[in-house]
């Protein structure tokens, strides 16, 4: 994989130590919809010592798409991994019809619908880095190749699924037509044809063209029992995405960033030290009080332990 050579300018801090906010700025936080009023936003810079530090937009999953992208501003974090369900759900809950409805919109939905989204973000100064559609098992040929053609009408580089480890033999034909890497997301339990282990990532991969690759949650990993650090020093050149979160160890529970048992630092640092071109996105699922200030506190964590 290449170095991501996109250079961000800041272009709003909160928490930034004497930084005026603009009256645009100010009003973005009270009403999301003064985003798509004003003027394109300069891009948010969060490269820090040469780590892109994004975040998973299901860290908003508290709120729906505009203000999700209001929180990006907010928190200053200029990389987004888009989360299917700010784009599949209606106020927060599943569309009607249960599995064939979701299918059949799928189908049928404009994309111009995903283009004026991916527009959204980069009039806020936010770049959508990649598309999270999990392909499963269940899935027709057709909402495959649906999720390639999403993920270019909203200009992510990668998808991102949390899919069966069966499915990617499927996938692989698109992915290769499409000319999109597609990584694999794992969780922390370990069943049968899910992804969990380094093994489950081997047997995806094998007989796979490059564009099936990996898409690792640390603090999952972690909590399954594996180390990060060494997966990601082998298999750097086939991740596209890290999810950061810290996990404690034998399925334990999610905490603050530096309470749990994952190697979030030292993560970052290999990271940073060895150039590995990897965008790491915060994906906040610990019980906080408020969605903004815990995902500040994150990013800070990051931000700390990169220009240490």
């Amino acid at each position: 994989m290449g170095r991501n050579k996109l250079t961000r300018r800041d272009f709003v801090r909160l928490g930034a130590k004497g930084v005026a906010l603009g009256a645009a700025a100010q009003a973005t936080l009270l009403d999301p919809q003064a985003l798509w009023a004003a003027p394109p936003a300069a891009a948010i810079n969060s490269t820090f010592r040469g780590v892109l530090i994004g975040a998973q937009s299901y860290s908003f999953r508290d709120r729906p798409l505009d203000e999700a992208i209001a929180g990006y501003v907010e928190t200053g974090i200029g990389s987004a991994e888009l989360w299917q369900g700010h784009l599949e759900r209606v106020n927060g809950q599943r569309r009607e019809g249960g599995r064939e409805g979701i299918r059949k919109w799928r189908m049928t939905v404009s994309l111009d619908e995903f283009a004026a989204a991916g527009k959204k973000f980069r009039d806020a100064g936010v770049d959508v880095h990649a598309y999270n559609y999990s392909f499963r098992d269940d899935f027709t040929d057709g909402e495959i190749e649906r999720g390639f053609e999403m993920a270019k009408a909203l200009g992510a580089k990668v998808i991102t699924a949390s899919s069966n480890v069966s499915t990617a033999m499927r996938v692989d034909p698109f992915a290769k037509k499409h000319k999109m890497r597609v990584g694999m997301h794992n969780h922390s339990r370990i069943r049968e044809n899910e992804f969990a282990t380094p093994d489950d990532f081997d047997k995806a991969r094998r007989g796979a063209s490059e564009y099936i690759a990996v898409n690792l949650d640390i603090g999952h990993f972690v909590a399954a029992g594996f180390d990060p650090v060494p997966f990601i020093e082998k298999n750097n050149a086939d991740i596209v995405t890290l999810h950061l979160k810290d996990r404690k160890k034998n399925q334990g529970e999610n905490l603050p960033f530096g309470q749990g048992d994952t190697p979030v630092k030292e993560v970052l640092a290999l990271l940073r030290d060895s150039k590995y071109a990897i965008p790491a996105n915060i994906e906040y699922e610990y019980d906080g009080a408020d969605t903004l200030e815990e995902m500040k506190k994150c990013l800070a964590y990051c931000k700390q332990a990169l220009m240490a």
